[in-house]
């Protein structure tokens, strides 16, 4: 397994999906030492994931979004760029100094760019049950069936809401898998809210596609909408989902139970770079501070893709191309006088962000489905209730930091990944405040978990060496 064949780079790209990709090409392009560091076997993210060696062939099943994957990866690969996959970017500091663990070694690689195109995770969606063996996110689900071509075949119910949640089920349905019930959870009033925002959206590429794929859906399955409870139960493993719509309330047996209500940035590594983030009220979650070029706070780092704020794998491609032009701009100004003008290119990411206010408004998760209550698990790693929570705001946690010291919440091996939004939500309720008073984790390398003979496996220098040994 390769590993970088320099210590230093003009840019270092981190994460291989649609932003990434887009960034690598430009920045490589126009003459810049690139490389891109990917933790997947193949290039694509989430969103064109397995676009080299999926076994689903039919373009039909995964849609014509999929496949647009392949022109833009084809492109990053014959840029010149280095590209290291199964790489695992643990550590990124404010001197652009990042630590990378490659086959079983680490080591310290130095940048004069850093773009972190690391996308997006899929919203905490804390139920009761949902740790029962036979839950899962709609994008574990997704993996699978773009990865090796599984769909499910037992009784299988989808909950939730979003484009993903309709893409999902879509697919399943092309591929032959079960789907009994699709359970929506769009709050009613979302559709009201969001009505201002339709022409924007009428007038954008995602309108007809999206009608489309709800009509393919809503043919072949029953859709209950208007969901306002939901919990998944059995001994051992799931058994039966229980819903309440219109009022009702309704037991179904179930074998599968996959879970979306959205997807927000992937902020760790930013954060624990030192980026500025600030609460997005609109899209719910965390996002960083950035300007027109997608520049953070911290000099040398850019943000592009979905952990920008999300946007969907379109505007991603803009983004990406955005922020290695503002890199190209800083570190060779003549190559970049033979580009594409800036301008031009936030021109196309407005057009791929068209509508993109009306989908965050109809899609924002309602708040009985965000903020659980009682014995409802919040952090799976530590088994914490949402009255554990409460409890520890009672006798004095204010915030999730001083949390971490009674309940040990964010310090699983998820680092807070799926239980760091609900933790703020939760005790800005609690606290009466809102959750950028509240705050989040403060995270810190590694960012990822990592063996101790990863870390064991770096250079050693002397000065490393003196620390650790008597003098």
């Amino acid at each position: 397994m390769s590993t970088p064949k320099r210590d230093q780079y003009d840019v270092v790209v981190i994460g291989a999906g649609p932003a990434g990709l887009a960034a690598t090409a430009t920045a490589a392009g126009a003459g810049l030492s690139t490389l891109l560091l990917d933790e997947n076997a193949g290039p694509g993210g989430q969103v064109w994931r397995a676009i080299g060696s999926t076994p689903v062939k039919r373009e039909a099943v995964l849609g014509s979004d999929y496949w647009s994957g392949p022109e833009i990866a084809k492109a990053a690969r014959d840029s010149g760029a280095e590209i290291i996959h199964r790489a695992t970017v643990w550590s990124l500091d404010r001197n652009l100094e990042l630590g990378v663990s490659v086959g079983g070694g680490s080591a310290f690689i130095k940048a004069k760019r850093v773009i972190i195109a690391t996308g997006a995770l899929e919203r905490p969606f804390p139920i009761p049950g949902w740790t029962l063996p036979g839950v899962m996110t709609a994008g574990a689900a997704q993996t699978m069936l773009k990865s090796s071509g599984l769909v499910p075949d037992g009784r299988t119910v989808i909950a939730g809401q979003g484009p993903l949640l309709w893409l999902l089920a879509a697919q399943i349905l092309r591929l032959g898998g079960r789907i009994d019930r699709v359970l929506d959870t769009t709050p009613r009033a979302n559709y009201l809210a969001a009505l201002p925002h339709a022409f924007a959206f009428m007038t954008s590429p995602y309108f007809l596609k999206g009608l489309a794929m709800m009509r393919e859906v809503k043919a072949r399955v029953p859709v209950i909408k208007g969901v306002t409870e939901l919990a998944a139960a059995g001994e051992g493993k799931l058994a039966t989902v229980s819903y309440v719509a219109g009022g009702k309330r309704e037991t179904i047996p179930a074998d599968l139970l996959l879970l979306h209500q959205g997807v927000v940035p992937n902020v760790n590594l930013a954060m624990a770079a030192g980026v500025e983030h600030r609460w997005n009220e609109l899209q719910l979650c965390w996002s960083p501070v950035l300007d027109q070029d997608c520049n953070s706070s911290v000099p040398g780092i850019a943000i592009a893709g979905d952990g920008a704020g999300i946007g969907g794998a379109q505007a991603a491609v803009w983004r990406g191309r955005i922020a290695a032009h503002a890199a190209v701009v800083a570190l060779a100004p003549q190559a970049a006088a033979k580009m594409a003008g800036v301008a031009d290119l936030r021109a196309e990411r407005a057009r791929a962000e068209r509508g993109r206010r009306f989908l965050d408004i109809l899609f924002q998760p309602a708040k009985q489905f965000r903020i659980p209550k009682g014995d409802t698990i919040v952090c799976r790693c530590e088994e914490v209730t949402a009255q554990d929570v409460l409890d520890s705001v009672a006798i004095g946690a204010t915030g999730p930091n001083q949390l971490k010291a009674y309940r040990r919440t964010g310090m699983g091996p998820c680092q807070g990944r799926l239980c760091g939004l609900t933790v703020t939500e939760l005790m800005a309720e609690a606290r009466g405040k809102t959750p950028q008073e509240i705050g989040y984790y403060r995270l810190r390398a590694p960012v990822k978990p990592i063996m101790l003979s990863e870390l064991a496996a770096l250079p050693k220098n002397e000065q490393a060496t003196k620390a650790v040994v008597r003098g």
